[in-house]
């Protein structure tokens, strides 16, 4: 288990895990409520009624125990630690008010940050596990092509969220992985703009940023299409954008900044004197969720390994005309990067 190994590393005698998704990541379960503890040579979960079952099924490496109203986790906690003196934990989930709480139920203990461990653990992903965003990835793919067929001038912004979702989860998905993103006309140059009552015209552009979860793991595209026609301004800003996309993907691989893989990004858009409309980060850290931690961004100087995921989406937004992102998602590889996107990037131009 990854997580007993970084025990190990941070020299640590357990790790307690609080955050929803890191307790899924080490056992595999999703609940709302619960806690996983791991120590170098056991694995212990606790969960309540509602999942007990299912815990006591699926968590056969572990030693459950179920929580009660007379038994707090706090108790089953203070039985799993015995002599244990040094625990790594979520300083970037837990509240202050929630460790402080820890601090006086469980007296004796060194309190040891494990974040940034467990991030690291959680961004190099297992082979196993990129064939599962792999997966998301192609229901997400499917969903954007059948929009496609439906999607024309007329439809609202919120009207074409909705066949999004409701195809993504008719294919198959979880839910999505985050709430669609359909911006259209000057709503496009809105980076992160949320769907509306507006109408999608002749000459627009429209963004659509989607993704799915399948099986914990998650998938993150977007593709700007045009609506009946394109102009040569916007056909410029779509090519200088997929140019950039280029040039960010050949340089990403393991041992390089991520910020390196950014300004490779970056240069293009400046170079074609656009500079000032993109303001974002090339890519981030993508996998059982869509934003996690290690990516492509100007201030990214960690060395990215292989097995990372992040995305990859350079974008130009000119205030009150129009914006285009396009977005893929690759893992890095020793001598490159392997693209999870099975569509082209060429622009798209819905009749």
């Amino acid at each position: 288990m990854k997580t007993q190994n970084l025990c190990k590393e941070l020299e640590l005698d357990g790790i307690m895990l609080a955050g929803e998704v890191n307790r899924h990541y080490a056992t595999g379960l999703r609940t709302s409520s619960g806690i996983a503890f791991v120590t170098p040579e056991r694995a212990f979960f606790s969960t309540d009624f509602r999942y007990i079952e299912a815990a006591n099924v699926k968590l056969s490496d572990f030693t459950v125990e179920m929580r009660t109203r007379e038994k707090t986790f706090a108790a089953i906690m203070r039985e799993w630690t015995g002599d244990i003196r040094r625990i790594g934990f979520e300083e970037d989930i837990m509240t202050v008010k929630e460790h402080e709480a820890w601090q006086k139920e469980l007296e004796n203990i060194e309190w040891v940050s494990a974040a940034a461990g467990i991030a690291k653990m959680r961004a190099v992903k297992e082979p196993w596990e990129i064939e599962r965003m792999k997966a998301a990835q192609r229901i997400a793919e499917r969903a954007f092509l059948e929009v496609l067929d439906v999607i024309s001038a007329g439809m609202t912004e919120k009207q074409a969220a909705a066949e999004l979702i409701y195809r993504m989860l008719r294919l198959g998905a979880d839910k999505p992985s985050f709430d669609p993103i359909v911006v259209s006309g000057p709503n496009s140059s809105l980076p992160h703009g949320e769907p509306g009552d507006r109408e999608l015209q002749k000459g627009d552009f429209v963004t659509v940023d989607f993704g799915c979860s399948l099986d914990g793991y998650c998938s993150d595209m977007t593709r700007t299409v045009a609506i009946g026609y394109a102009t040569d301004e916007m056909r410029e800003v779509y090519g200088v954008v997929r140019k950039a996309q280029l040039a960010g993907i050949a340089a990403a691989k393991a041992g390089v900044l991520g910020m390196d893989i950014h300004n490779a990004a970056d240069e293009v858009i400046r170079n074609a004197g656009y500079g000032e409309y993109f303001g974002h980060g090339f890519g981030h850290g993508i996998g059982m969720e869509v934003h996690e931690d290690y990516n492509a961004s100007p201030g990214e100087k960690r060395v990215l390994e292989a097995g990372m995921v992040i995305s990859a989406e350079p974008g130009i937004y000119i205030p009150g005309k129009f914006g285009v992102r396009i977005e893929d998602v690759i893992v890095l590889r020793e001598n490159g990067c392997e693209n999870l996107m099975t569509l082209d990037r060429e622009l798209i131009t819905i009749v």
